[in-house]
């Protein structure tokens, strides 16, 4: 399992990540960030299945990050952590549906215990999930088909506008609401089509509702429902990279996903679908080693292409001048080049086959085995220049890497 650590204190994040034994444990440190503003992009590049979050944080608190992941990534377990014993916070983390509440400090044994039982929770919820998805099947099968029929021409070529609205409240009738102020459509590809489509289902049905799914005959087409355009941006982006994580777990391959446009009427949901599709055909036509390519909506055709290819080589040239600042995040580059950070984030991985994480750490990387070979710099200097605050920090990003400490890499290749 994946985790991702979110706490304002340096120390307390040092000594998670150093003090408990990650290695000989099923669970892994994907990414740490100093608040959940600045978590929020990071969590859905790496898509962790646990977070833990510390509870007062500046700019953006556990408990308003928590409400956030709750209603972006539901399926995510959230373990709150807190110097703070009052009732009221704990009953605000229970409100939100947080799987731990723990005060600090930590010692490696307790979080251990935490994890595996959070873990647990997450087994068991996709187990059910998946029951409950195969015993719905079993039991309303002609329900079932009815309603990804219904969905289906939503995105069918004949459709109309009247169409759309009819299948809408047949939907209704069905006590399938799928009426929203926005929608999304989200075209998935992927093989063997059986598995992959009951895993989108099963991922749809943990939505609480914000993700319906239609199959077809190359993968799944997903309507994703949202209150603004941000949000169901920001939805339909989340659960896209969730999806991609899950099929890559069940050992899916082919994967490729594209995001439409953003729609706010029924009758435009065709339109949603189209650019989706385009998206993933273009995908489709890369021959990147790394399948796992999330396309997202573009202005236009070739134009749009050409627009966003250099609008990542802006952000590319801005991150290569900016990467020694260690406060550098994701909605820094996504401003610089005027675009939301989602979809900046979609669009960097279509174009680049990275995500901004890994192309940002690929920079200090290559920055800093420059600076270990030409100079008699100390570690915690070069970590600084390659914008890394916390030394020992960057040596566990180096190891991670490159495959050896800074110093064991320094001694084999120095000139």
């Amino acid at each position: 399992m994946k985790v991702f650590l979110v706490d304002d204190e340096i120390v307390i994040r040092e000594g998670i990540r150093e003090s408990f034994p990650w290695e000989e444990t099923p669970y892994t440190l994907v990414g740490e960030a100093p608040d959940g503003e600045m978590a929020l992009p990071m969590i859905r590049d790496t898509n962790p299945d646990i977070v833990i979050t510390d509870i007062r944080m500046p700019f953006m608190d556990g408990i308003e990050f928590s409400r956030i992941l709750r209603e972006q990534m539901p399926w995510i377990g959230i373990i709150i952590l807190s110097g703070y014993d009052e009732f009221e916070y704990a009953r605000q983390c229970i409100a939100l549906g947080v799987k731990e509440y723990l005060l600090k400090p930590i010692y490696s044994e307790e979080l251990r215990q935490v994890l595996d039982k959070v873990s647990a929770q997450i087994e068991l919820e996709r187990k059910e999930r998946e029951h409950a998805e195969s015993l719905r099947s079993r039991m309303n099968t002609d329900g079932r088909f009815l309603k990804e029929k219904l969905i289906g021409s939503l995105f069918s070529d004949e459709a109309m506008e009247a169409d759309a609205k009819n299948a809408l409240s047949q939907l209704r009738a069905m006590g399938c609401s799928v009426i929203a102020p926005c929608y999304a459509v989200v075209d998935a590809a992927f093989e063997p089509l059986e598995s992959g489509q009951a895993a989108a289902e099963a991922l749809a049905y943990s939505s609480g509702g914000i993700v319906h799914t239609s199959g077809s005959r190359t993968g799944t087409r997903l309507l994703v429902l949202g209150d603004t355009p941000a949000d169901t941006e920001e939805r339909a982006y989340a659960f896209s990279s969730s999806l991609v994580r899950e099929l890559e777990h069940i050992g899916c391959s082919g994967i490729k996903v594209g995001i439409g446009d953003i729609v706010e009427d029924p009758g435009e949901i065709y339109n949603s679908f189209k650019t989706a599709r385009h998206i993933r055909h273009l995908l489709a036509d890369r021959t990147e080693e790394n399948p796992l390519i999330l396309g997202v909506r573009e202005m236009g055709e070739s134009a749009g292409n050409n627009r966003s290819s250099s609008v990542i080589n802006e952000a590319k040239v801005y991150m290569a001048q900016h990467f020694g600042d260690p406060n550098l995040m994701l909605q820094d580059v996504a401003k610089a080049v005027n675009m939301s950070n989602s979809r900046f984030s979609t669009v960097f991985a279509q174009q680049s086959g990275q995500t901004f994480t890994e192309y940002l750490i690929y920079l200090r990387i290559n920055k800093a085995k420059e600076m270990l070979r030409t100079t008699d710099l100390k570690g915690s200097v070069i970590a600084h220049e390659t914008g890394y605050n916390d030394a020992h920090y960057f040596s566990y990003i180096f190891k991670k890497n490159v495959g050896m400490t800074p110093s064991e890499y320094r001694a084999q290749n120095q000139n």
